[in-house]
């Protein structure tokens, strides 16, 4: 089953990373974050990759292709220009990159894709953010209900720190909580599964997948919910960056899951 990933947006409520490079890019430990989420889906086996380039997608493919030689022993033959490469890469991937636009919306870049995901069930999320949603279960559950859509539904970390009051008087203070909110509404976290009648709901370039298809695909009764009560979060902003970068720093980032037992 192929994963896509939209990687296209502009990133403007990060604009201190992503005037030089897109979101996706934006690192975390070192690794992009749209690495992080690849890892994450390949720990699942889900190794192949259709990736939606817009804004500096290039260099999306530049990292793509350094990547891949950076990460092995090599030779370089300076008289003739050959490069022999040593060993395997640790990831067993295969990874389209398709360009679909620099002010394509959502919808528009998911359509766009459609000819690269061969009229198959499929996955999706978006290139900035990250989960330890257990996507063997997500796909069960898609799969149990028979419907087109299936989204993640997730708990977003509170903003704000927590007072208990009894007649005015704190009696608990809780700073806002690096995970889940069990008290917050339910939200739409991405992670996918689709079938590819998802489509017809698409109009075009200008679509949002967030609103009319999504809220078109509700009203027919064809949008589940797989509700996840573990660790969600996005990179939306430059103190989110931080935030994940803490996590991470942390070694208890609970996305990793790639080095977690099966």
């Amino acid at each position: 089953m192929k994963v896509a990933i939209l990687a296209g947006g502009l990133g403007t409520r990060l604009i201190e990373e992503t005037t030089q490079r897109p979101k996706p890019m934006v690192e975390i430990g070192g690794h992009p974050i749209l690495w992080h989420i690849m890892m994450h889906y390949s720990r699942y086996g889900f190794n192949e990759f259709v990736i939606a380039l817009g804004y500096k997608g290039e260099y999306i493919k530049n990292w793509m292709r350094e990547y891949y030689s950076l990460n092995r022993d090599m030779t370089v033959k300076t008289k003739t220009g050959d490069v022999i490469f040593y060993g395997e890469s640790e990831q067993d991937w295969i990874i389209h990159l398709v360009d679909t636009g620099p002010t394509t919306q959502t919808g528009g870049r998911i359509k766009r894709l459609a000819p690269w995901l061969d009229n198959e069930t499929f996955m999706l999320t978006w290139g900035d953010g990250v989960s330890d949603v257990a996507l063997d279960a997500l796909l069960r559950f898609h799969r149990s209900h028979g419907r087109l859509a299936t989204l993640t539904a997730v708990r977003p970390p509170s903003r704000f720190g927590h007072l208990t009051l009894d007649e005015g008087r704190v009696v608990q203070f809780k700073e806002k909580p690096l995970y889940m909110d069990a008290r917050a509404r339910w939200i739409n976290g991405a992670f996918f599964v689709l079938e590819p009648n998802v489509f017809d709901y698409i109009e075009g370039d200008n679509t949002q997948f967030e609103k009319e298809p999504l809220e078109r695909l509700a009203n027919d009764g064809q949008l589940m919910a797989y509700c996840h009560t573990g660790f969600w979060q996005c990179m939306d902003t430059l103190a989110e960056k931080i935030k994940l970068e803490k996590i991470w720093q942390s070694g208890k980032a609970p996305w990793k899951t790639w080095d977690q037992p099966r």
